[in-house]
């Protein structure tokens, strides 16, 4: 039995560090810079600057609830943060397959906590679309939730599938 631990995934915090620092600095920008609710070209007929506000979640999901969801959501980005946090400590150092993802979610979900205690709603500001259909407004923060949850999706199949293929091998 070796005297030292074997060392975690914990490091991998600091890519949730860098998340959230872009983060905020982007919606900082966003804030200062942008109008409105007035759509700025980027990528004319597919990408824009939009300046605009969301109280729920995803999608809008509850954003007409009356404010108590600005709790709700809080403490459940905290809890999946912790949880994540928690795999991480378990997760050796080098899996970045598995480490990475979990600290891309740790880090949006952070940085939208954050617009939530400050603002009472999540800047958003990134919209896409294609002729006249819109994809609801985003931010990066977002961004590294959707790649984590993908990751952790994506690679948690091809975990299990080299598991299922050492097994047969025996």
């Amino acid at each position: 039995m070796s005297k030292y631990p074997k060392p975690n995934a914990l490091i991998w915090l600091v890519l949730s560090v860098i998340v959230i620092a872009l983060d905020q600095w982007s919606k900082a920008w966003v804030l200062s810079d942008l109008p409105e609710y007035t759509a700025i070209p980027v990528i004319d007929g597919f990408w824009n600057w939009f300046r605009t506000y969301n109280t729920g979640a995803a999608f809008s999901f509850l954003s007409d609830a009356g404010g108590w969801q600005i709790w709700f959501f809080t403490i459940l980005a905290v809890a999946i943060c912790g949880l994540l946090g928690f795999w991480l400590s378990r997760t050796p150092r080098g899996d970045w397959r598995q480490a990475a993802p979990y600290a891309l979610v740790i880090g949006g979900a952070l940085g939208n906590v954050i617009d939530r205690l400050i603002h009472g709603h999540v800047i958003d500001f990134i919209q896409w679309h294609w002729r006249d259909h819109y994809w609801p407004s985003f931010n990066l923060a977002d961004s590294a939730i959707v790649a984590g949850a993908i990751g952790i999706a994506l690679f948690g199949l091809m975990n299990r599938n080299e598991e299922r293929g050492a097994r047969n091998e025996k």
